[in-house]
C-alpha cells in the first residue's frame, strides 16, 4: 500500500509562488522508472486509438486515471508527486491533459518558448507535472524554462520571439527526477543532439476547489509577516515575504516591482491571509482605494 502523501511545507510553497516551480531530482526509483518506460512507449504506439492503455478523459478525477497495475499511475501516487499535488491543486483535482514527448537521438529541433493552453487570468491555477524515467544530461535536451515567469499573462506561444532569456534553465538531472510547474510558465522542449532517445510525461491538473492552505502548516505563523511590518530590515530570513522577494537574472527593477505586488496577491489567496503583503505595495494601493 503506497505511505502518506507528503506535504509540502510552507517554504517549498512560498518558492512556487516566487518561482513557478519544484523540482524533486531522482524521485523514483529505477524500479518504477523501467516498467514506466515501458508503458510509455506503449502509450506512444497506440496514441489516439482505442488501444492506448489506461487512456484518462479531461474532467476525469485523478485518482480515478492510471489505476493499477499502471506505472504511470504508481508515479503520480508516489507520496512526494501525491502530496505536492494536493498541496497545489487539492485532493479532488481533475484530469486536464496529458502528452508523452519524444526526443530521438540526434533531433535538433525544439519547440518554441510558450505558455501552456490560453491566456487564464483568474487567481486560481493548473499544475503541470513533468516525469523523467531516465537521466537527461547537458546534451541530451531537456525541458527548458524561464523561472519567474509564470504569473506574466501570455497567450502561448506569444513570447516565441525572445531567445536566451536571462536565467532561463534547462533540466539536466538523474532518472526518476520529476518537476511541478505552475500552468503559466514558460518552457520548451529542448534539442536532443546526444545519443540516447529521450522521454518525458507531462500531465495537466485542475483545482476544483479553493487552494487555501492545502499543505503542512507546521511553522506557518513563525514565516508568515504582518502586514504592518513592511520595513524590510525586519525581515526574517525564513520568512515569506523573503522568499517571494527572490529576483530572477531577467527581471528589472521595475518589472521586479510589479512581480513582487502579483506574487503577494497569489499568496493571499492560498494563505487566506487578505491582509498579507511584500514591501507595503499591494497595502500603499488599497488605502488610496478606500479614499476613493
Amino acid at each position: 500500500m503506497m505511505a502518506s502523501p507528503t506535504l509540502l511545507d510552507t517554504d517549498q510553497m512560498a518558492s512556487f509562488v516566487a518561482r513557478g516551480f519544484l523540482a524533486f531530482p531522482g524521485l523514483i526509483d529505477e524500479d518504477l522508472n523501467a516498467p514506466a518506460i515501458e508503458e510509455l512507449e506503449a502509450i506512444l504506439a497506440t496514441w489516439g486509438s482505442d488501444a492506448r492503455p489506461f487512456a484518462p478523459s479531461s474532467g476525469q478525477r485523478l485518482d480515478e486515471i492510471y489505476p493499477e497495475p499502471s506505472a504511470i499511475g504508481a508515479v503520480l501516487r508516489h507520496p512526494v508527486v501525491a502530496g505536492a499535488v494536493q498541496s497545489l491543486v487539492g485532493t479532488d483535482a481533475v484530469f486536464d491533459h496529458d502528452f508523452v514527448h519524444l526526443r530521438p537521438p540526434g533531433d535538433l529541433s525544439q519547440q518554441k518558448l510558450h505558455a501552456d493552453a490560453i491566456i487564464d487570468s483568474n487567481r486560481a491555477f493548473d499544475v503541470q507535472v513533468f516525469y523523467f524515467p531516465h537521466e537527461v544530461t547537458d546534451d541530451g535536451g531537456g525541458t527548458g524554462f524561464v523561472p519567474g515567469t509564470h504569473l506574466r499573462l501570455v497567450n502561448e506561444t506569444d513570447v516565441a520571439r525572445y531567445h536566451h532569456v536571462a536565467g532561463e534553465r534547462q533540466w539536466v538531472g538523474p532518472a526518476g527526477s520529476v518537476l511541478i510547474f505552475h500552468h503559466g510558465m514558460w518552457h520548451r522542449g529542448m534539442p536532443n543532439p546526444g545519443s540516447l532517445r529521450r522521454l518525458m510525461y507531462k500531465i495537466r491538473l485542475n483545482p476544483t476547489a479553493p487552494q487555501t492552505r492545502l499543505w503542512d502548516l507546521a511553522g506557518f505563523d513563525e514565516r508568515q509577516n504582518d502586514a504592518s511590518d513592511h520595513v524590510f530590515a525586519k525581515f526574517r530570513a525564513d520568512s515569506v515575504a523573503a522568499t517571494l522577494r527572490h529576483r530572477e537574472p531577467w527581471l528589472g527593477e521595475s518589472a521586479y516591482r510589479l512581480e513582487l505586488v502579483q506574487r503577494a496577491a497569489l499568496w493571499r489567496y492560498l494563505s487566506g491571509d487578505d491582509a498579507f503583503d511584500v514591501d507595503w505595495y499591494q497595502t500603499r494601493k488599497e488605502l488610496r482605494e478606500e479614499l476613493a
